[in-house]
């Protein structure tokens, strides 16, 4: 499979078989902005839950926050984003279309849509991307506010508080999961850049040392890495790659990558662990004149302490998930597309279906055996559409790891159920009063 056909297959199922949609597309759609639908919203949660539960929920030293999307115009004065959170841009000399000078593929695609003529660019200006917008009912006195172009600081603006709501002592991590905004010169690649998205991050602070930090920031950049391989990839389709020195954000002292290898387009950043150093706790307290220090009650020390940062795009990880599970392979004489999601992540985790849907014992049974399932599951589905092959196509697509058929030897002879493997595509009997153990087993 091509890796260009390989993207076109994973964006047709996902409008397909309403994993995602177009934002607005009865009015034409929006550049950037995508909507979840109900196959997506469940994986997209799993892979949510995935990050909460091993960064936050696991631990004892990290604290969950959910901080608000619209914050003050200080708040980016004091992060540097109103300053130097820009991108380079270049406007089409014929069409007046703007693209981002240091995207050479962005460039050439907009050079094919005018076949013959020479396209002639502006010079390179910078853009800001963050997307204002004013509070207040009164124009006069209405405040400038910004939809956080990242969620990152959210927390940092709430250190002092989470300090003294649960004394804790550093080092200690906040994490949160949340959407941010950025006005995109070009969003491109489907799920990759996008101007509305959602990223999942901690904050680790700890003491100012290079030898505490150095420890630190190699801890974390290992534990990303293999949060990442948790989501189901191939080892070798994962590198880490540290920032050129000109290439690092203005917060950032240092920079690494996680890279996943997207088809068609190569190596992209999948997530980032920066260290931060004293950036954003020194810069909030220059500009809200509140001390973000830290007393060390057992050194009788005040200093104001580094961050290491673990960061990732929520969608980001969703596509490259879809990009990675997409398999082919020929199953009883056809050709068949399915999603290899590990089972914790899939969106659905078992489906049950009679083997007819006209016999009502069948279908009785069925039933029982679904709601059953449900309690326990949760991501369960009934399905009794079509005859059971289609059945079993529909939920290979959706990276369905098990199917559960109710037959005639399930009334008759009490032999148990027929469950299906996603990826083999083998069948075997299981007893009903061993069924909720067996799926158990291999989907949680």
């Amino acid at each position: 499979m091509a890796d260009n056909s390989k993207m076109e297959k994973v964006v047709s199922l996902c409008k397909r078989r309403g994993f995602i949609f177009q934002g607005s597309e009865i009015y034409g759609g929006l550049a950037g902005i995508f909507d979840y639908g109900p196959m997506g919203v469940e994986l997209r949660h799993n892979i949510k839950q995935y990050f909460w539960q091993k960064f936050i929920v696991e631990r004892e030293d990290v604290y969950g926050m959910g901080a608000a999307i619209l914050m003050p115009e200080k708040v980016w004065q004091a992060s540097g984003h109103t300053e130097l959170f820009t991108d380079p841009l270049v406007e089409c000399k014929i069409c007046h279309e703007r693209v981002r000078a240091d995207q050479p593929e962005a460039i050439s695609d907009h050079e094919k849509t005018h076949k013959k003529e020479k396209v002639e660019w502006t010079e390179p200006v910078k853009f800001n991307m963050l997307v204002g917008t004013k509070l207040g009912a009164a124009e006069k006195t209405a405040n400038q506010v910004y939809l956080r172009g990242e969620i990152t600081q959210g927390v940092h603006v709430n250190f002092k508080n989470i300090l003294d709501s649960m004394h804790t002592k550093i080092p200690f991590g906040i994490g949160q999961i949340g959407k941010a905004f950025r006005n995109e010169i070009t969003p491109r690649d489907f799920l990759f850049r996008q101007r509305e998205f959602e990223q999942m991050e901690l904050q680790y602070y700890i003491k100012p040392n290079e030898e505490e930090g150095m420890k630190q920031y190699e801890y974390w950049k290992q534990f990303a890495f293999d949060w990442y391989l948790g989501l189901g990839f191939k080892k070798e389709n994962l590198r880490l790659r540290q920032h050129a020195a000109d290439e690092r954000a203005h917060y950032a002292k240092d920079a690494w990558d996680i890279e996943y290898n997207m088809p068609s387009v190569g190596w992209k950043e999948a997530w980032g662990i920066h260290h931060r150093a004293d950036w954003d706790l020194r810069r909030h307290t220059e500009y809200s004149g509140v001390d973000m220090s830290y007393y060390d009650e057992e050194t009788k020390e005040r200093f104001i302490p580094w961050d290491v940062e673990c960061s990732g795009g929520v969608d980001r990880a969703f596509l490259f998930v879809m990009l990675e599970a997409y398999t082919e392979d020929e199953l009883g004489g056809e050709v068949r597309g399915y999603l290899k999601l590990t089972p914790k992540l899939a969106p659905v985790k078992v489906a049950v279906f009679p083997l007819l849907k006209n016999k009502p014992q069948l279908v009785e049974k069925a039933r029982e055996v679904y709601q059953k399932l449900k309690k326990e599951f949760g991501a369960v589905e009934f399905d009794d559409n079509g005859n059971i092959g289609k059945r079993y196509r529909r939920q290979d697509e959706i990276g369905t790891p098990f199917c559960v058929t109710i037959d005639f030897d399930t009334i008759e002879k009490s032999t148990g159920v027929t469950v299906r493997d996603r990826d083999s595509g083998k069948q075997e009997r299981v007893s009903e009063k061993d069924l909720v153990e067996y799926i158990k087993e291999k989907v949680l």
